[in-house]
């Protein structure tokens, strides 16, 4: 059909009129299967209740809901500032006073600030007070009770609060996210032997919480670490170890202590916890009593809390010991109103942990609603300065392309109408890729999960080549391009003495490095390390679990004028096996043609002939401009220490790390010259770049952590981090206007606040923030919607234990949101009119195929049984389409893509290694316009849409209303009953509603009949089984 671009409507779409339902539509070609058409859904049914949005209440409306936590803000109460003049610190860092509102994030000078923007996830988790069974890995080696004894008296405390001493740091404010992308692992289960954890709590004294308010933090909190004096000598077993050795020749002491004549005491470091997640940690002084930090955070937080904990530690090569606690009560500073003073440190008993030790602290919080720089989206003007306090600022004048998918044929997708009359162009990234290889001049760098040498990365008709990627690269090489892998290590796979193992991951790792072993080709197969600083129990977990996710295609392009830039692909594809596919996601059409040696689904087990394959659906994007530099930079970063000469090669003067000196290379422009338009050209973008990685990742980040502000960077135990993906999506989240559409491999976050395994460490404010977006727009009167797409299932066996608990988790998430979307509901009297799903909608993706007569599959080997997986699955000839996506796009003017899940191990910075963009183009804004967008961002959000429902509507035009929210629910709902039907029948829309049941008031369940997933099991909302967390989360 070709109505697409029709002149009979404004927008230039063309609309199936009546609507037809799905048992009026034509047959299915079977000469061009893949013809474009517009998928007849029904209209949407009549509502029992048609309610007109009703005025905002007044301002002092009652809500008829009853709850402990208070969303509103309640009166200013009187200042409370406490201080103690024997505490004495130096006065070369003046307390900063912030304004009464807050046009950036961050407005304190740079030499106040030590971590400035941010406060890291990595090695410290404090957790009041639900324990959890399965503590930290490092726990099982920090077990260690302080004693009480000869401890000074002091009043009984009622209440008691339950310290985690590992050294997870899930702080600024907890971001997390959960999710077994191990890398992208095809068997989450794989990992399930791991070390259980086991408890390893103290118990630290609070006073009693029932005189104290929880409220809502919702906001930033500017926070200043000065010092404490007096603590106690935690490392008295150091101590008398050195004792005894001293009595030893000097040379044997010096090799066990370096020198006794050293006080040995405490490494105190203190990390700031609300709510059961930390979101600030201070850097470790080593050996002293008396240490002054001058630390400064500004963090966001959207948490219920009744207090604010600075806990205080000491940090041993075993874990962490507990020193004591300070806790500033939220009532105190939720005014707005400065708290700081010197206060005494409590230990287990409630009793100051050493005559006069304190600790010195200020704390104020800035509400949501001061805090301007979110009120307006993605600002106009050239004074925008993107995500502030970020290792690589905001860069204009470059240009972006959008991928969706790893090849688009022409014609498959509809045309979408963008301003001025253009249409959007529908991108093909693999065979953009391969074009961007093969034009290379000077150099190819590449990093990845999995790099696979064999994958043909050009199959379209008519451009097919049989050239594969490793054929590719090692003929650029040879015709003297510096090709440069840099692909994670995957600890299962070895070659060792001809003995070889393709590893849990099946990255290819090995392989890889075997195909252009005696080429010019370098690959590094670099595994994901903690540093040599932490403890031997964490760097097992580290090197174990975590990977190097990063997924980016770095070359040389022609520039012009004989000149040469460079051009950078950034996403969430890998170049390897299972990862092409189209919009069409076929089954089994492909089979013996597009996906001829490329089979992917590792769902099943044994003989898979005849067996649906994987459909895999992805984004990813190309960046040329100066953005595309720093996209180099974070590679130069991580080769410098992949790269870093390692035992007996340490010996040697010199080494080549084979990285090109671009700036010896005349006919390379530099990054201040790659601007190729202007802000006037409404073509033009401004891109920035985010990380989620650590100094044990990178060579560049300072030595001393005093240092970290110079660069943006947070402090985490013995390690700097850079997190500037969580920051990315808390501030895109806040300043959205209108509508979030996000596609994700996981959704997990904000464990703080959910109902049970509140201490799991789950803590990225990234769903909790959504939520308290819609609710903040209810209680406004205005309409917000947003739409989450994940996968049916994380990739691998669902009925597994680790896949089970990620949907479990997953669960959590969902409820959490949903129940804090009806208490908004309720507070303003609109429980009855609308409902959670009104605001919030999760799909997932699902293709089936009706018996093509020209299909000829053949199944070799013995057939699997007939109520197996793969049998069940090829008789009703459906499969799910594996979301792998990694991206937000917000009101149809910014979007966030890169390979970050939303889960713990992408957002923390110390687990999974991970790079993304957030770009916009300025001429195609809210702020600028004054009305709907119509730039490439939005061609890109229409264009997903029309790949996922088969068809253009009107309503897809204003994402937010309730018009839109309702008619695509129902498209999915439809697309779920065909998917799930006994009846085989063709799908030509793939957006399913995601199979759970949520009731007026939020509440999330199974669906009713469909409580496991269709022909391979496992329950829908997953189960809680006992397996190592940090794996799932």
């Amino acid at each position: 059909m070709d109505n697409y671009g029709s002149s009979q409507n404004p927008y230039g779409y063309g609309y199936p009129d009546p609507y037809m339902y799905p048992g009026n539509t034509p047959p299915y070609p079977p000469h061009d299967p893949y013809a474009p058409t517009a998928y007849p859904y029904p209209p949407n049914p009549p509502h029992s209740s048609n309610y007109s949005y009703p005025p905002p209440p007044p301002p002092h409306f009652s809500a008829p809901y009853s709850s402990h936590l208070d969303y509103s803000y309640p009166p200013p109460p009187p200042p409370t500032t406490t201080s103690h003049g024997y505490f004495d610190f130096p006065s070369s860092h003046p307390q900063p006073q912030p304004p009464p509102t807050y046009p950036y994030p961050h407005q304190v000078p740079q030499e106040w600030s030590v971590t400035g923007g941010g406060v890291s996830h990595t090695t410290d988790t404090y957790n009041p007070p639900h324990s959890s069974a399965y503590p930290p890995l490092d726990d099982l080696m920090s077990n260690v009770r302080i004693s009480d004894n000869n401890l000074p008296s002091a009043p009984p405390l009622t209440h008691s609060v339950s310290i985690d001493k590992s050294d997870e740091f899930y702080g600024y404010s907890g971001h997390s996210s959960s999710g077994l992308d191990q890398g992208d692992s095809p068997n989450p289960s794989a990992h399930s032997d791991v070390l259980v954890r086991s408890p390893s709590r103290q118990i630290v004294p609070a006073p009693s919480k029932g005189s104290l308010r929880v409220l809502l933090l919702h906001g930033n909190l500017d926070i200043w670490v000065h010092g404490a004096k007096h603590l106690p000598n935690m490392d008295m077993f150091h101590k008398t170890l050195g004792d005894v050795f001293g009595r030893l020749p000097g040379n044997v002491t010096n090799k066990i202590e370096g020198s006794v004549s050293r006080k040995i005491t405490s490494d105190p470091y203190v990390s700031i916890t609300v709510s059961n997640a930390v979101i600030g940690r201070t850097f470790v002084i080593s050996n002293s009593e008396n240490p002054v930090w001058e630390q400064h955070f500004y963090v966001p937080v959207a948490h219920h809390a009744a207090e604010i904990h600075f806990v205080v530690k000491d940090s041993d090569v075993v874990g962490s010991q507990l020193i004591g606690i300070v806790a500033i009560p939220v009532e105190q500073i939720y005014s707005g109103e400065k708290v700081q003073g010197t206060y005494p440190i409590l230990n287990s008993n409630g009793k100051p942990c050493k005559p006069g030790a304190v600790l010195s602290v200020s704390i104020q919080f800035i509400p949501m609603e001061k805090l301007i720089f979110y009120h307006q989206g993605v600002g106009a003007g050239p004074d925008y300065i993107g995500v502030p306090d970020t290792y690589f600022p905001l860069r204009k004048g470059g240009t972006v392309t959008l991928y969706q998918d790893s090849h688009v044929p022409d014609g498959c997708l509809p045309n979408v109408v963008l301003d001025h009359g253009m249409y959007y162009a529908h991108g093909k990234c693999w065979m953009d890729i391969f074009h961007a290889i093969e034009q290379a001049q000077r150099l190819v760098y590449i990093t990845g999960w999995s790099v696979w040498h064999k994958v043909r990365l050009v199959r379209d008709a008519g451009h097919a080549s049989n050239y594969t990627l490793g054929d590719l690269l090692r003929s650029r090489s040879q015709e003297g391009v510096r090709v440069l892998l840099l692909v994670w290590d995957d600890p299962t796979s070895r070659s060792i003495l001809g003995y070889k193992t393709d590893g849990v991951m099946a990255t290819h790792d090995e392989e890889t490095r075997r195909f252009f072993k005696h080429s010019s080709v370098q690959v590094l197969l670099c595994p994901r390390i903690a540093g040599k600083r932490h403890s031997w129990v964490k760097q097992k977990e580290v090197g174990t679990i975590y990977t190097h996710h990063q997924k980016t295609v770095i070359v040389d392009a022609d520039a012009g004028n004989n000149k040469r830039k460079i051009v950078a692909f950034v996403g969430g594809l890998d170049l390897c096996d299972g990862r092409y596919d189209t919009p069409h996601h076929p089954l089994f059409r492909t089979l013996q043609t597009l996906h001829k040696d490329d089979y992917h689904n590792p769902t099943f087990t044994g003989n898979t002939g005849g067996c649906p394959r994987e459909p895999w659906h992805d984004l990813h994007s190309k960046i040329d401009g100066p953005a595309a530099y720093d996209v180099l930079k974070n590679f130069e970063e991580r080769w410098l220490r992949a790269s870093k000469p390692k035992g007996i090669n340490k010996l040697k003067s010199s080494y080549d790390d084979a990285l090109l000196k671009l700036d010896r290379i005349r006919d390379i422009i530099n990054a201040s010259d790659a601007a190729s338009v202007n802000d006037d050209n409404p073509e033009s973008w401004h891109v920035q770049i985010f990380r989620s990685i650590d100094s044990n990742s990178v060579k560049g980040f300072p030595k001393d952590p005093k240092d970290a502000s110079s660069l943006n960077l947070v402090c985490g135990k013995n390690v700097l981090i850079d997190m500037s993906i969580h920051t990315a999506y808390v501030k895109a989240i806040r300043a959205a206007q209108h509508y979030i559409y996000i596609e994700n491999q996981y959704f997990i976050g904000s464990s703080y606040s959910w109902s049970q395994h509140k201490d799991l460490g789950a803590n990225n404010l990234i769903p909790m923030e959504i939520a308290l977006k819609i609710a903040a727009k209810i209680r406004a009167n205005e309409r917000f919607a947003v739409y989450i797409v994940i996968p049916m299932w994380p990739e691998g066996v669902p009925t597994g234990a680790a896949t089970q608990r990620i949907l479990f988790w997953q669960h959590k998430t969902m409820q959490m949101m949903y129940e804090t979307i009806y208490k908004a509901l309720v507070e303003v009297g609109l429980e009855v009119a609308f409902s959670p799903q009104d605001y919030l909608n999760f799909f997932c993706l699902g293709n089936r195929e009706a018996i093509d007569m020209y299909e000829n599959i053949t199944v070799s080997g013995n057939p699997p049984p007939a109520n197996s997986p793969q049998a069940i699955s090829r008789n009703n000839r459906r499969f799910m389409i594996y979301v792998h996506s990694k991206g937000m796009i917000v009101d149809d003017e910014y979007v966030i893509l890169g390979s970050a899940n939303i889960n713990q191990r992408s957002m923390e910075g110390t687990r999974d290694t991970e790079i993304a963009m957030g770009a916009y183009q300025p001429r195609h804004t809210w702020a600028r316009r004054q009305s709907f967008p119509r730039g490439q961002i939005h061609g890109y959000r229409m264009s997903l849409w029309a790949e996922h429902t088969g068809t253009i509507e009107e309503c897809f035009l204003q994402p937010e209303s309730l018009e839109c929210v309702r008619r695509v629910r129902t498209m999915g709902e439809l697309n779920w009953k065909q998917f799930a039907a006994n009846d085989v029948s063709e799908m030509r829309g793939h957006l399913l509603k995601y199979p759970v049941e949520v009731d007026r008031r939020g509440k999330v369940r199974s669906l009713p009949g469909h409580e496991e997933f269709p022909d391979v099991g496992g329950k829908i909302v997953g189960s809680f089984i006992a397996i190592q967390e940090n794996l799932t989360i």
